[in-house]
């Protein structure tokens, strides 16, 4: 084998383990993405029940509060 032969290889066998850490990488990024999806609708989620909860004091504060002629 001469020395453009085992370049050529040794560029080939670079190229395919760069392809394989793209795959890996772009795994991880798709992975991660699922995961902010899931955490961003469990905000949400949150974030409603939070505003339902202060509505719901906020009513019932109102209910016991005296009228102003007492």
């Amino acid at each position: 084998m001469d020395y453009k032969e085992e370049r050529l290889m040794n560029l080939e066998t670079t190229v395919a383990d760069l392809e394989k850490t793209v795959d890996d990488l772009n795994q991880v990024v798709i992975s991660h993405w699922k995961i902010i999806e899931k955490l961003q609708g469990e905000n949400k989620y949150l974030i409603e029940h939070i505003k339902s909860m202060n509505s719901d004091f906020i009513k019932s504060q109102d209910e016991e509060t005296l009228p102003p002629h007492y």
